[in-house]
């Protein structure tokens, strides 16, 4: 299974989700390719910042070689699930939608430890490293119950 996880610059939100994910999966034993992307192209090529680095190392993670890109319409193609981190990135994800299909593999990351509630995950980008804390810890709580449904669906086929 091939996961996407989309915020603005690529360089905050996004990286961290995919670098717990991808650890969760590892962990787990999951077949599953992580990505990520950002909705503008104010970052392209860029590391994540330094603060989402940090506090991904500080859990045991490290995403230093991720390298920002832009979101584009082919990687509806290319991945089954798109989670992106607020309602702005929702609405421009769902903007490049070709098909009813496209539509359906994008949801918002917090749906899955908070069904149905459409909650953001703050961009922690202006703020400190507080903010940084505060969202790697939404953040896992959100990649946890993705790992726990992919590995009971992935369970069921072996």
């Amino acid at each position: 299974m091939n996961i996407l996880m989309v915020c603005l610059g690529n360089i905050c939100r996004s990286p961290l989700a995919e670098g717990v994910l991808s650890a969760k999966a590892k962990e787990k034993g999951l077949k599953l390719h992580v990505d990520s992307a950002g909705t503008a192209a104010y970052h392209v090529g860029e590391p994540p910042d330094r603060r989402s680095r940090e506090v991904a190392k500080k859990n045991g993670i490290d995403i230093s070689g991720q390298r920002a890109r832009q979101f584009e319409q082919e990687d509806f193609d290319r991945f089954d699930r798109i989670f992106v981190m607020d309602s702005a990135n929702y609405t421009d994800v769902m903007a490049l939608a070709r098909t009813p299909a496209d539509e359906e593999k994008v949801d918002m990351i917090l749906n899955s430890a908070y069904p149905g509630k459409n909650l953001n995950v703050p961009d922690p980008y202006y703020g400190g490293e507080d903010g940084f804390d505060h969202v790697y810890k939404m953040l896992e709580l959100s990649c946890e119950k993705i790992a726990e449904e992919i590995n009971g669906k992935q369970e069921n086929k072996d």
